[in-house]
């Protein structure tokens, strides 16, 4: 049985020595160090945070729930059937599809061809024949390495911007939570002063009733308690908004019916801030955006190779015969062996624009990951300016929310004893309920605050319980 020779010994000699060249050493994308001066050259990272910042080692996990297990349920509830993170994840799974693809170009591809009709066949010409061909072509210069490192830094980055997105839906859920309970808390405020406006106001009438009083005060009450009541409807709006809110982040219809504490949760302890170094290092965002600049880099490198030679293979086994026309050869099966060469030489500068374009998609992705590393920082230092001004100014409010509940008190003495009217307690009353409304916002923003500093520091989020209790403000009791 004899195969026909389809490429000579010299040029197989040549094939093979060229695709010993396939090994060659491929160029790497810059390392961290290397790019974070590239990318930040005006940035000099300092060895502590600026603001005051609590040491150790940032938490990869255990923030979140406030040790709320109703919480913690909606947290899940959002990682799962959120449609932002349903979409995210089908990204992701599109760039794993990418890797597979390129992957594949640097294996031979094999196909089968047959036909057949007997005699009369589709051609008339009574041939049947099964063919087998693979061809392949040889990665000689990583044109095709270049691309399958690209797609798999793509996919890096996918999954990493990802999870970053998983932690960034957390924190909104808790945010929204606790937005939802400081509100509904501020309601109950709002509630309360209106039931001592409307005495204060009802007082005044009296007075002028009985002519000890005058028009002035009865004025001045009713705008009062008008306020009140402003207040205390953009408040319930402002709480309807955010359960609205929670509820598209559940990937529930938004109609405002989910249910939430009514008091906000104990402060949990100091969150570690590890070391401004490590944040680039940490951070999801900031490590997708580095395997961007890695993508980007070795696109560059495929484009930059693209104008050199590309080498393939080609096999083919098959058998041929025919019912109509005698072949020349009849000896089965069939064996050829071949190579091609292609080298594009002119192509009106497409190659180079080419090279051109990727070049400067590598520059943008060097900025972005600048852009990104500078708000993560700025994310970072923000939320540690803030938790030290919302704790200093807690103090500062309690302080005042205890020195009215003292006013209260020595007024209601007043009053008792005949030296003051009952006006002077409300309106002592109604003094504290706004510092208490302040108080309770603050209490909010600190706890929101809380959860923006560990999304920036790059912890996860999840069950952890709270180590100190923050006082809740009273409400204050006016006499009968």
């Amino acid at each position: 049985m004899r195969a026909p020779r389809l490429i000579t010994r010299s040029a197989l000699a040549l094939a093979v020595s060229l695709s010993l060249l396939a090994g060659c050493t491929l160029l790497t994308p810059p390392a961290s160090e290397a790019l974070r001066k590239d990318a930040l050259p005006n940035v000099s990272v300092p060895q502590q945070w600026v603001q005051p910042a609590e040491p150790g080692a940032v938490a990869d996990s255990g923030f979140g729930s406030f040790n709320d297990p109703v919480l913690a349920a909606l947290v899940q509830e959002a990682l799962t059937y959120n449609a932002d993170l349903r979409a995210g994840a089908a990204r992701v799974e599109q760039a794993r599809g990418y890797v597979t693809v390129a992957g594949a170009d640097l294996q031979p591809a094999v196909a089968a061809l047959a036909k057949g009709g007997g005699k009369w066949s589709g051609d008339y010409s009574g041939m049947q024949n099964a063919l087998i061909g693979a061809t392949w072509e040889i990665d000689v210069w990583g044109r095709q390495r270049y691309g399958a490192r690209a797609a798999s830094d793509t996919y890096a980055s996918a999954q990493l911007d990802f999870e970053y997105a998983r932690q960034s839906l957390a924190a909104w859920v808790v945010r929204s939570w606790l937005l939802a309970v400081q509100t509904a808390q501020q309601e109950d405020l709002l509630q309360e002063m209106l039931q001592s406006g409307n005495k204060l106001v009802g007082m005044t009438q009296q007075r002028l009733k009985f002519g000890i009083g005058d028009e002035k005060d009865v004025v001045q009450a009713q705008a009062s308690l008008g306020e009140y009541r402003d207040r205390l409807r953009q408040i319930q709006l402002a709480h309807t908004q955010a359960q609205r809110a929670l509820e598209v982040l559940l990937g529930r219809y938004p109609g405002a019916e989910i249910q939430t504490a009514s008091r906000l949760p104990a402060m949990p302890g100091p969150v570690p801030a590890g070391l401004p170094a490590e944040l680039l290092e940490r951070r999801p965002d900031v490590v997708a955006a580095e395997r961007r600049v890695a993508s980007a880099f070795n696109l560059t490198e495929e484009a930059r190779v693209a104008h050199l030679p590309k080498l393939s293979l080609t096999a083919t086994f098959g058998a041929v015969s025919s019912d109509l026309i005698v072949l020349k050869n009849r000896d089965n099966p069939m064996f050829g062996l071949g190579g091609s060469l292609f080298w594009p030489i002119f192509t009106g500068g497409a190659l180079q624009a080419q090279v051109d374009i990727r070049t400067a998609e590598q520059q943008q992705a060097v900025a972005e990951y600048a852009a990104v590393g500078l708000r993560a920082f700025n994310e970072v230092e923000g939320a540690l300016a803030s938790e030290t001004a919302l704790r200093e100014r807690q103090v500062i409010l309690e302080q005042v929310a205890s020195d009215s509940r003292r006013a209260i008190e020595l007024s209601t003495v007043q009053y008792k004893v005949g030296s003051t009217d009952l006006r002077s307690v409300l309106q002592e009353q109604l003094r504290t309920y706004g510092t208490l409304l302040s108080l309770v916002q603050i209490q909010g923003e600190r706890l929101t605050q809380r959860v923006n500093l560990h999304l920036a520091l790059g912890g996860g989020f999840g069950p952890q319980a709270a180590s100190a209790a923050a006082d809740q403000p009273s409400l204050p009791v006016a006499p009968n």
